[in-house]
């Protein structure tokens, strides 16, 4: 199943599917180790605002909402 970043669950593995933004976006986040084919995990993040933390390559990360919206992981059911 296809979702987006900021849909899955806290602790939720996936796979980076696609980066649904411009060139800017994808070079962003390419810098950060955010690409097609690679595993991330959703570690925290609040309710209503802030940011999301994620894991990738072993590090840990914090992605703002809009980005996490863009990027559609697939996730196990």
């Amino acid at each position: 199943m296809m979702i987006s970043l900021a849909d899955m669950k806290v602790n939720q593995i996936g796979t980076v599917i696609r980066v649904d933004g411009g060139a800017g976006l994808a070079k962003r986040l390419e810098a950060m180790g955010i690409r097609e084919g690679k595993n991330i995990t959703k570690l925290n993040c609040m309710m209503m605002r802030g940011p999301i933390i994620v894991k990738i390559n072993g590090c840990q990360v914090a992605l703002g909402r809009g980005m996490a919206k863009k990027i559609m992981v697939e996730v196990g059911t």
